[in-house]
């Protein structure tokens, strides 16, 4: 998904049953099982009294459970079956009764199972789609989306997730106007999954308190590193990490990298990576891979200007050759903008990139543009 500032969606499709989209091939694939059904039909007419093949009828209903997700189908594809299994009974005279009893009790038990079948996938799916509407409700109360515009900045972001499905992850991202200047936040949790999410939980929570009251930036990080390693040694995860302040009166700004994948500033047309002085331990490792301590390098923004933060799922995506994104060539080539205009040629980008096999990790970005 990615992340805007769209209200939330209606929920009341929640209680609905999802509509099934059949890849092309799967379509052909049952289209074809179909015509031999037909053509079993045809050949049951043509060789006469003497033998049947009415009990592949019986298949009928299990294609067409296939196809959809409500039990009537099945039921009046079922009933169909049973009635041209009838007819074929008046053409096949010279059979016993015990074969066309066979018959139809294979196509009534076949049509049992397959609506039994699709009443229970419809009821998963309708389970599943609950829960992919709370994990989403989630994602937005954890993730909020930032203003556009604050003070000489304007701001975008994107969140998307590797797995279609997916509707939560471990990238975070923050924006907040404090008593010190801008704070923004983004970073990548170790790992996946609800562990990953509760991870992230925590480092915003931090920093949403902690933004508002530190007045230095490393400081700040240090604060982070200090919430997860309080969650005890048995948790073993970690965030990467960049922090940016921007002053508001002189636009004076600073970054703190905890191990993160260095900053894109790009400027009239040229990209440089802001590669830090002295590398540091990402959040949570501080202590242990550290001095204990953060270091913040100042940035000289001119008006214009355009900063990049992203996680990895960004920089290490891979074409079908296993090449990695070739993020600041890209960044330099594409179209000046705004920050959203940025950010959705970016991710068009990487798309054909990653075509067909698609992201292997969650991808954030977040673009700053100074203004003035």
């Amino acid at each position: 998904m990615s992340a805007s500032g769209k209200g939330p969606e209606d929920t009341s499709a929640v209680d609905a049953v999802p509509p099934l989209r059949l890849p092309r091939r799967t379509g052909l694939l049952l289209g074809g099982a179909f015509l031999l059904l037909v053509g079993a039909v045809v050949t049951d007419l043509l060789t006469g009294p003497g033998t049947t093949l009415s009990p592949v009828l019986a298949v009928a209903p299990v294609l067409v459970g296939a196809t959809t997700r409500r039990a009537r189908v099945p039921l009046a594809t079922g009933a169909a079956a049973a009635v041209v299994a009838g007819l074929l009974e008046d053409v096949n005279t010279g059979l016993p009764v015990s074969v066309h009893l066979a018959s139809l009790i294979t196509i009534t038990a076949a049509t049992l199972a397959s609506t039994a079948n699709v009443v229970l996938i419809a009821a998963r799916e309708r389970e599943l789609l609950q829960v992919r509407t709370v994990a989403e409700a989630a994602q937005r109360a954890l993730l909020r989306p930032p203003p556009d515009r604050i003070g000489p900045l304007r701001i975008a972001v994107r969140y998307v997730a590797a797995a279609a499905e997916a509707r939560i992850g471990g990238d975070l991202y923050e924006v907040v106007d404090t008593p010190f200047g801008i704070r923004i936040l983004l970073g990548d949790v170790q790992g996946h999954g609800l562990p990953a999410v509760e991870t992230a939980a925590d480092v915003l929570g931090a920093f949403r308190t902690a933004a508002r009251t530190e007045p230095d930036l490393a400081r700040l990080a240090e604060h982070l590193d200090s919430a997860l390693t309080g969650r005890g040694p048995a948790e073993g995860r970690f965030v990467t990490a960049v922090l940016l302040g921007v002053d508001r009166g002189d636009n004076a700004a600073l970054l703190v990298n905890c191990g993160h994948p260095h900053p894109l500033l790009r400027r009239a047309g040229r990209v440089t990576e802001l590669a830090p002085a002295r590398h540091a331990p990402p959040l949570g490792l501080l202590g242990l891979l550290g001095d204990g301590h953060y270091t913040a390098e100042p940035v000289d923004p001119w008006p214009g200007d355009l900063l990049l933060l992203y996680t990895d799922g960004v920089s290490e995506a891979r074409d079908g050759a296993r090449v990695f994104y070739p993020l600041p060539a890209r960044l330099a080539e594409l179209p000046a903008g705004t920050p959203d205009d940025l950010l959705d040629a970016l991710l068009t980008d990487l798309a054909g990139w990653v075509s067909p096999t698609g992201l292997a990790d969650d991808a954030a970005a977040l673009a700053v543009r100074w203004d003035r």
